[in-house]
């Protein structure tokens, strides 16, 4: 039985997909249909349909077209581009029976190609005596977006390829000159038939140095100089993805305010801001609720608000370490308490108010547990990567699996946004911001220094960087 029922060749403009084409329907047992779901075309230009099915008919249903293609009797495929039909992307990409085909080519030369092809109006050339010259006019702003959208679209693919347990071939610009790469393609989508030499119709157009095709010349090697190629900057980020935890969710059920708490620090002041709310109303808010249950609240309440509070990384490591580590008593986490004094030599008093466990002893042992959240969230520890301190940017990633929030509120100005936000679904007497019970012996201004500040930068540093959080300083 054959392994694939049809194919896709992932490309874009200018990366030398319109010779692969031409050479996969150089097989005997090969058909390549163009550009089949291209939103302003069907396959060609100035095509009115492909295999008997309209644009209008696949614009109504890209099935239909799917379904024809699958079915003539050679094994028969489209090109396929980041901008077209997204309805198309998901069908493809999760049928292991459709072959995928990979076209790369250097960015910066589909980039100048593409600027060249503009400027003469010349897409295709078939005889070199028709070619029609011209240079590329550099502009740094459009490569950006250019190679942006390239890379976002590679990395789509990779990433489905790999959660889906595929694999594809992998062609690139260069390697359409090789008969024996053609023949291989070939063999690998499990076809009979073989070329004994290349399509000799379509033409190289700009075959001459990039010196020699980009008329400010300059400015782009000087504009390129400063792309990160090999994304230097990148802050590495091995901790563990968090799903959406909805029923942690707390929804008003007097108003249309829902709460998205990203944990860290025990007592939660907008937890009982809420209930004065709906204590109005003779009500409380609702929590532990399904995903469906959590649909049928946003249903029933148009307009609804979502937020969130983001607490400065270092704060709210205090305040974990205060309320999960350091308490023995109720909310304390006992195990992991435990093996950070056996294993990682942490040193914790047995009992919290012993007078002996002073402000120096409170500061060396918080140092000791943010040093060690560096290789927790790395995935290099034994112990559990705790919603308490996991990232707060991974805890809001998660949440976007389900309902992102609106607002993203600060810790040190939540008292002064929440009657904004309040007021704009409509409730006027908006209860205060009720001061929250501390649980911590030692108040971190009182142990704060720059090494604690760098523990907690190299621990979480991609919170720092993504929520533009500065050096701590007290509320």
């Amino acid at each position: 039985m054959a392994q694939f029922d049809y194919f896709v060749v992932f490309a874009e403009m200018r990366t030398g997909s319109n010779f692969l084409e031409a050479n996969l329907n150089a097989f005997d047992d090969l058909a390549c249909h163009g550009e089949a779901f291209n939103p302003h075309f069907i396959g060609y230009p100035n095509r009115d349909s492909i295999l008997d099915v309209t644009q209008a008919a696949r614009d109504e249903q890209p099935k239909r077209l799917l379904r024809a293609i699958k079915q003539t009797p050679e094994l028969s495929g489209f090109r396929y581009f980041h901008d077209h039909d997204p309805r198309v992307f998901d069908k493809v990409m999760d049928d292991p029976r459709c072959a995928k085909i990979i076209l790369t080519r250097n960015p910066v030369d589909s980039y100048v190609s593409w600027k060249i092809a503009q400027s003469t109006g010349q897409w295709k050339l078939t005889d070199a005596k028709a070619r029609k010259s011209g240079k590329a006019q550099f502009d740094a702003d459009e490569f950006s977006a250019h190679l942006a959208a390239l890379q976002a679209f590679q990395v789509t693919l990779l990433n489905r390829l790999q959660v889906s347990g595929q694999t594809a071939f992998y062609v690139a610009y260069e390697d359409l000159q090789s008969l024996d790469v053609m023949n291989g393609l070939a063999a690998w989508l499990g076809v009979e038939s073989r070329l004994e030499g290349l399509d000799k119709n379509l033409k190289v157009q700009n075959p001459s140095a990039l010196s020699d095709k980009v008329a400010n010349y300059g400015q782009m090697a000087a504009a390129l100089a400063e792309v990160d190629q090999f994304n230097l900057t990148r802050t590495p980020n091995f901790e563990p993805r968090r799903g959406a935890a909805a029923p942690t969710y707390v929804a008003s059920t007097s108003a249309p305010l829902i709460y998205l708490p990203v944990r860290g620090g025990g007592n939660d002041p907008v937890l009982a801001w809420l209930k004065a709310i709906d204590r109005v109303a003779g009500a409380k808010p609702a929590s532990k609720l399904s995903q469906n249950e959590l649909r049928e609240w946003m249903r029933s309440h148009p307009g609804h608000r979502s937020f969130t509070v983001l607490r400065h990384p270092l704060s709210r490591a205090h305040a974990v370490f205060c309320h999960r580590i350091l308490n023995t008593g109720q909310g304390g986490y006992g195990g992991i308490r435990t093996t950070l004094t056996n294993r990682y030599k942490m040193s914790l008093p047995d009992d919290p108010t012993d007078a002996g466990f002073g402000k120096a002893e409170h500061r060396a042992a918080f140092a000791q547990f943010v040093e060690f959240l560096k290789p927790n969230l790395a995935g290099q520890t034994a112990i559990r990567v705790d919603p308490d301190w996991a990232s707060q940017s991974k805890i809001i990633e998660g949440f976007a699996e389900f309902l992102l929030p609106d607002r993203l509120i600060r810790h040190e100005t939540l008292a002064k946004d929440l009657a904004p936000l309040a007021n704009s679904v409509g409730l006027k007497d908006v209860p205060p911001l009720p001061e929250a019970a501390t649980q911590q012996p030692v108040a971190l201004a009182d142990i704060y220094d720059a090494e604690i500040e760098k523990l907690a930068r190299a621990a979480y540093g991609r919170d720092y960087l993504l929520f533009g959080s500065g050096d701590w300083t007290p509320e």
